[in-house]
């Protein structure tokens, strides 16, 4: 169940509650990517503890293939399987096989896909993803559905948000005519589709809204296109979903992007950004973009921000971060995977608290500049 609490008087920003049976989810909210049922680098109870988060998104693809639905069942579900006591959404992995296009085929029936592990052929059917994603127990599932590329003949994307749409209705109703295994309720949410096309959009959201589900995800958008299309395509987006449902960009994106997102009144992120650039030595500030491979870390024997509440900034020194990251030294890689999460769920929070208080629009465009700034 979603509960729109407040919407910001000057943007479509807005803060909710979203009830699950592994408790609740204050919105907006940054979801980190465990794609194969861990977030790289990070640890579980550093997760719940120290970073906060409230919900992770685990893949049904990547985990359909390894270790795979029988010994995901034997553990009883996502959940106890990795030692995780909150909210897991899961993706059906249609973006997966979007990115596998010299190895799949798409057929009425459902996707058909080469293993990226052993090239073993699968299908995917919208009512095979529901029961993967029963065995799993995820508080949130997504349908399947097809993500176009960008950029795409608009015949191609019209044909595709169709096929997404029949795929729709029948995981729609598979999930309805099913039960949760894993001894708790969970959702399902629909995908819009439509490319950077606004009418097909529309009709998108439309039907999408017509088949009830619990919430409803922006997808196919962050594949290429420059951020001023997807920031236009998000902002027509919102304004023909549902308002009492939740909103969620998939696989988006940088600090900057998920402040304008929510001013376009996004509700849910994920993307693999934080975890991915801190291995490679980017370090995102409320004061900007570091990278610490840059020599002039070298000599920096000070915490780059004391006041931050991460390990990174409040106990190591610059020059001894440098000093791990270009010795590829575990630790490194560790500390500015928990910091870039840190901040991520920090931002957030402080969104919340903006819209709540009435002051997210005078200060989210200068936040976005500062944040996007190289130090």
């Amino acid at each position: 169940m979603f509960t729109l609490q407040k919407t910001s008087s000057q943007t479509k920003a807005r803060v909710g509650k979203l009830t699950t049976d592994h408790g609740d989810i204050e919105t907006p909210i940054f979801m980190p990517v465990g794609t194969l049922g861990s977030v790289k680098a990070v640890n579980q109870d550093d997760l719940k503890e120290k970073i906060k988060a409230q919900i992770i998104l685990g893949n049904t693809y990547h985990l359909y293939l390894r270790p795979g639905n029988d010994i995901i069942k034997a553990a009883g579900g996502l959940h106890q399987f990795i030692g995780w006591d909150k909210p897991i959404l899961t993706d059906s992995g249609g973006y997966q096989i979007f990115s596998l296009s010299e190895s799949r085929d798409l057929k009425e029936k459902g996707a058909i896909f080469k293993s990226h592990l052993d090239g073993s052929k699968h299908l995917f059917t919208p009512e095979n993803v529901v029961e993967t994603q029963r065995i799993l127990g995820s508080d949130i599932m997504m349908i399947l559905d097809e993500c176009p590329p960008y950029p795409a003949e608009r015949e191609y994307v019209e044909n595709s948000m169709k096929l997404t749409h029949r795929w729709a209705k029948r995981g729609r109703e598979h999930f309805l005519k099913t039960e949760a295994i894993c001894g708790h309720e969970q959702m399902q949410f629909g995908i819009v589709q439509g490319g950077v096309h606004k009418d097909l959009r529309k009709i998108s959201s439309q039907y999408m809204a017509s088949l009830d589900f619990e919430g409803l995800a922006i997808g196919g958008l962050s594949v290429g296109e420059p951020t001023h299309l997807m920031y236009e395509i998000t902002d027509f987006n919102t304004d023909h979903l549902p308002e009492k449902k939740p909103r969620y960009l998939m696989g988006v994106g940088t600090p900057a992007n998920l402040l304008q997102n929510v001013a376009f009144g996004v509700d849910m992120f994920d993307c693999v950004m934080p975890t991915r650039n801190a291995r490679n030595g980017m370090i995102f500030t409320r004061h900007g973009k570091v990278n610490i491979r840059n020599a002039k870390w070298k000599h920096h024997h000070q915490p780059f921000d004391s006041d931050f509440p991460s390990d990174l900034c409040q106990r190591y020194n610059m020059s001894y971060i440098h000093h791990l990251i270009k010795s590829n030294e575990i630790l490194g890689i560790e500390l500015t995977s928990k910091h870039n999460l840190t901040f991520y769920l920090w931002l957030m929070e402080e969104i919340r608290e903006r819209i709540k208080n009435d002051t997210f629009s005078n200060w989210y465009q200068e936040m976005m500049k500062t944040v996007d700034q190289k130090i």
